[in-house]
């Protein structure tokens, strides 16, 4: 891996940040689904690209929606999506376009830069990926805009920012053997910073049941305003996700964010625990929703919980409409809504 210089260019030292998920979009990025692996078969293939069209279809409602996908499946995409959705033939692997996707963020003047993260599918868990890797860089520079490198693999849904300074991840995730098995703990501090722009890591810990992504943050824990995270919980003592989910909701409640403010911490009642098709545990999570400009596109998963987890997020966005959609096709593949989501902020 590269070695990080005091004398490198990066985002912090030009004056770039990541900006909020709940900053003004200029559109949203999605990616057409390929691989038949994650979905089980082609019968859950094809689910999935039903759930992605509606997906995309609904964050059209409320800001610009750009799907990628392979130039082979443009066709097949075009019929599924309809003329309200701009397509993007470029080379892709895999359809979770906010792991593979790059970081865009502001500058001064709001001019705006991208981080394309170091890609390795997950931990090598999907081959090839030769194309998703390439794919941050492909996307920044078809935008015309610098990029950034960054000497760290990472991938968009391990990490989450607050825009005033502050980032959350796990150390299941980023402290992992199969990402960053040559660096410290705070050599991937000082790499976030400096390619987010954020003055304080919160680290979560490790356990979680999540195989997929080793602890995606986004599945955990999500920002909802500075110094306000949402975290999902189970009373369901069985449930392996009962106790780190405490430890988060813990380590949040005593930690400081990046302007030295305390934390308030909203939890939200997970959906009841189900399996995959190939028996894992069904990554469902009402904390993986993605904010839009003028809405919340939330998860719903056909559940008791769904309507008290809509209305937990009514409460915390109450200037934003809520629009909850099934994503239990989208889950069977290991992921969900945020996801399959990356936000292009506005520049000036």
């Amino acid at each position: 891996m590269h070695r990080l210089d005091a004398d490198d260019p990066c985002p912090a030292r030009d004056g770039f940040a990541m900006p909020a998920e709940w900053a003004p979009h200029e559109r949203t990025l999605m990616c057409w689904p390929t691989r038949v692996a994650p979905w089980g078969g082609p019968e859950g293939l094809l689910a999935a690209k039903v759930a992605y069209g509606e997906v995309a279809r609904t964050i059209a409602r409320f800001e610009p929606v750009t799907m990628c996908m392979r130039p082979e499946d443009r066709s097949e995409a075009q019929l599924a999506l309809g003329p309200s959705i701009d397509l993007n033939p470029i080379g892709i692997d895999d359809s979770w376009a906010r792991d593979s996707g790059p970081s865009i963020l502001i500058g001064p003047g709001g001019r705006r830069a991208g981080v394309a993260w170091q890609f390795n599918a997950w931990g090598n868990k999907y081959i090839p990926y030769r194309a998703d890797a390439a794919f941050a860089g492909a996307l920044v520079e078809q935008m015309g805009l610098p990029l950034y490198r960054a000497p760290l693999v990472c991938e968009g849904g391990a990490i989450h920012v607050d825009g005033e300074g502050t980032l959350m991840t796990t150390e299941q995730c980023l402290l992992n053997e199969n990402r960053n098995p040559e660096l410290t703990r705070q050599q991937v501090e000082e790499r976030l910073a400096l390619y987010c722009g954020v003055l304080r890591v919160i680290w979560l810990g490790e356990g979680f049941a999540d195989t997929e992504t080793d602890g995606h943050v986004d599945e955990i824990a999500a920002f909802v305003a500075p110094g306000r995270v949402i975290v999902g919980v189970h009373d369901d003592k069985s449930h392996p996700n009962y106790a780190p989910c405490l430890e988060a909701v813990r380590r949040l409640s005593e930690a400081r964010d990046g302007r030295g403010r305390s934390i308030e911490v909203f939890e939200v009642k997970q959906p009841r625990a189900r399996k995959r098709h190939d028996g894992s545990l069904l990554e469902a999570s009402y904390v993986n929703f993605y904010l839009c400009n003028g809405a919340v596109i939330a998860p719903a998963f056909g559940d008791p919980q769904d309507d008290a987890a809509g209305d937990l997020l009514a409460a915390l966005f109450p200037e934003r409409d809520i629009v909850q959609i099934d994503v239990r096709a989208i889950a069977e593949g290991g992921g969900g809504l945020h996801c399959i989501t990356q936000q292009v902020p506005k520049g000036t």
